[in-house]
């Protein structure tokens, strides 16, 4: 079997820590994968010392072998500082799509009636992110201006792979832009999802105004939903529909780019929270969300790839639904107890499906 490469982004503070968890998850001796981990330098101090020539390395070896694992970076504030090395990774890449999906957490109360997954499916560029900014005028007579762009490939590949989501996991598409409002600019993306729905007949479509989607959000109880979005608004609505799950520690985040048949070319995948600084080497943070970032790689994957990513998603939840838990979902294991006992159960799933 030829080994497979993921490419592994080293982080900051306990998003470091949480990578590698996630790590331990995925090694060959657990998994039954040929899995190679070259190594790349993301935490800040890195950043700073090289000028972001390590970010740009970085992505150069994802474009390559095509699969990435990032830990939580921290971002510096100020006009001279290295930034984010998440916005020169999606240009780097040519990341087209940025996912996020919330689901229920055996024994974690969701807010509202939700309990279905919800995927937030957003452009990775353009709009309101890089847009132009300036300001005329004095006094009371300032005025502010901003123009934004929206391109129509992009759009097409955030309802395209909407609709392939939603096939792969019996979701409906719901929701879209403000369209009545800006028939010209988000409308653009209102018209690629009403092409996606006639090239996808047999996946449920129900368009949505942007505003009416979060309202409709709070009371949905039913279907399993994938979300097309603008790039802020899908900012706005994975802050909204993560935490409506009762915690984002099921939550991970995919970076998506695409050939020109809308086929995955490169997948890079993290957790959707932050650094954590205060909770650096206590040994008490969840690393949940940076474990199935972890399998998430292995969906897109060949047959043996997809059921080790299932067997690591399953391990995750049954393990907390058994009651190993972390403090954040109201239990006492720590963080390498909880991967301990993930693990355990990755090995005996596969050691049983082997049989069956």
């Amino acid at each position: 079997m030829e080994a497979k490469t993921i490419v592994v982004l080293e982080g900051d503070e306990t998003g470091q820590e949480l990578l590698e968890e996630a790590l331990r998850v995925l090694a060959p001796d657990v998994t039954g994968l040929e899995l190679e981990f070259p190594r790349y330098d993301l935490s800040l101090a890195a950043r700073r010392a090289t000028q972001n020539a390590v970010v740009y390395e970085a992505a150069a070896a994802i474009r390559e072998h095509g699969l990435g694992l990032k830990a939580a970076t921290i971002t510096p504030e100020g006009r001279d500082e290295v930034g984010s090395p998440n916005r020169i990774l999606r240009e780097e890449i040519g990341g087209r799509v940025i996912v996020r999906t919330g689901r229920r957490i055996p024994g974690v109360v969701p807010l509202g009636g939700v309990h279905a997954p919800i995927s937030i499916v957003r452009m990775a560029v353009g709009d309101a992110y890089g847009a132009k900014e300036w300001r005329e005028g004095e006094g009371d007579d300032e005025v502010a201006f901003r123009t934004e762009r929206i391109e129509r490939r992009i759009c097409r590949a955030v309802a395209e792979f909407s609709f392939r989501q939603a096939e792969r996991t019996g979701s409906k598409v719901f929701g879209g832009p403000k369209y009545t409002v800006s028939p010209t600019y988000e409308g653009m993306l209102k018209e690629e999802m009403d092409a996606a729905a006639e090239r996808h007949p047999d996946v449920p479509y129900e368009p949505q105004l942007i505003d009416a989607t979060f309202a409709l959000l709070i009371a949905a109880a039913g279907d399993p939903l994938v979300i097309p979005a603008l790039n802020r608004d899908g900012d706005i609505l994975s802050d909204l529909v993560l935490p409506l799950f009762g915690s984002i520690a099921g939550s991970e985040s995919l970076l998506v780019a695409f050939d020109d048949d809308y086929e995955t070319r490169a997948l890079m995948a993290e957790a959707a929270h932050g650094t954590a600084p205060s909770l650096r080497g206590k040994n008490v943070a969840n690393p949940m969300a940076m474990i199935l970032a972890g399998a998430a790689l292995l969906v897109h994957d060949g047959e043996r790839a997809q059921q080790v990513g299932r067997a690591i998603r399953e391990s995750c939840l049954e393990a907390v639904s058994a009651g190993v838990r972390t403090a954040d979902l109201g239990g006492h294991a720590g963080t390498t107890e909880f991967t301990d006992e993930v693990i355990r159960r990755v090995r005996a799933k596969l050691e049983v499906w082997s049989t069956l």
